[in-house]
């Protein structure tokens, strides 16, 4: 809306004290004659706003010029600004009403706690795009008109149809009662209700999506903490699960649990390793998730799996047993 636009267009001023009209435009995510019409809007309302020529120049405001935006302190503005992570705004397609609402809490706050709050969360960083192995966590990208539509039935209450590409299937219609969404991770879900049953929905495979009239059939309320542990706890409990026994090095702990899709049972042995229980999505995967963490863990149950990776160890030591055969240089 162009409301918004011109407050955050004040904003920006406000906080950057000086800037050309392309920087404008590219933080507004709009065009260099946009924002031209806009500078001239907030003259004629009476906003201060003039323009600097030459080599650095730009708009800028009057100095001593302020929107009347209070109530917030240091802390409670330093808590927003790094609670605000763009991972889980950009699963719901919110990443530019996120930025537009950090530049309104930096300006809540009074000429000296703002710049000590912006420095202060310049200093803590949420949710990096890699981890300390250069591990990408993976953010999902969605159209904008399509989690918008989505969005918009789940806060209306409305039922919504959506076009789903279910994991090895072909898209198809169907109309569900959405009740809440959620994101892990970079990746959204919506959780909704279909002839009756629960339905869980990964953002990124909504292809088209359409806001009906009529009522969602859901409950008033909803815990939805609550409706995803259950949910998952369903998951977990179904498909060809199976349970491994294991012993492992604690310090590789973190990294089974992370492959792991769910721990039954947990103790420590005379020796300080771990022994523990705990389930994989099937044969395959637990196979590969084992094999990871190489002589950090021993599986002690299933004898099959011990099998499976005694042969792979076998093979590789094996293959490296032997010199390698000599290639000739135009090989």
């Amino acid at each position: 809306m162009r409301a918004d636009r011109l407050v955050s267009l004040v904003l920006l001023l406000r906080q950057h004290g000086r800037l050309s009209a392309p920087t404008l435009a590219r933080e507004l995510e709009v065009s260099t004659r946009t924002v031209l019409r806009d500078i001239d809007a907030l003259s004629a309302a009476g906003v201060p706003v003039y323009a600097e020529r030459g080599r650095h120049g730009g708009f800028t405001l009057l100095p001593g010029f302020r929107t009347e935006l209070t109530g917030l302190n240091h802390d409670e503005a330093l808590a927003l600004l790094v609670a605000g992570s763009r991972r889980g705004a950009q699963a719901f397609g919110l990443g530019s009403a996120l930025a537009s609402a950090m530049r309104k809490v930096v300006d809540a706050l009074p000429e000296g706690q703002r710049a000590s709050a912006a420095g202060a969360a310049r200093r803590l960083l949420i949710d990096p795009e890699t981890d300390l192995l250069a591990r990408r966590l993976v953010t999902e990208e969605l159209p904008d008109a399509v989690v918008a539509e989505v969005r918009r039935a789940v806060f209306a209450g409305h039922r919504l149809r959506i076009r789903y590409a279910a994991a090895g299937r072909d898209p198809e219609w169907r109309t569900v009662d959405p009740i809440g969404l959620v994101t892990v991770r970079g990746q959204g879900y919506l959780l909704a209700v279909r002839d009756g049953a629960d339905r869980t929905y990964r953002l990124s495979r909504v292809l088209a999506a359409e806001e009906l009239a009529e009522p969602a059939q859901r409950p008033e309320g909803v815990d939805l903490d609550l409706a995803w542990r259950e949910r998952s706890r369903r998951f977990r409990a179904g498909g060809d699960q199976v349970a491994v026994a294991v012993r492992v090095d604690p310090a590789q702990r973190e990294d089974l649990l992370g492959s792991a899709v769910a721990v039954l049972a947990e103790e420590a042995d005379a020796e300080g390793r771990l022994l523990l229980e705990v389930t994989f999505q099937d044969p395959r995967h637990a196979e590969w998730a084992l094999w990871q963490l190489t002589t950090s863990a021993e599986v002690l149950a299933p004898q099959w799996l011990r099998d499976r990776l005694h042969d792979r160890a076998a093979a590789l030591a094996a293959r490296y047993a032997a010199r390698p055969a000599e290639q000739s240089p135009s090989a």
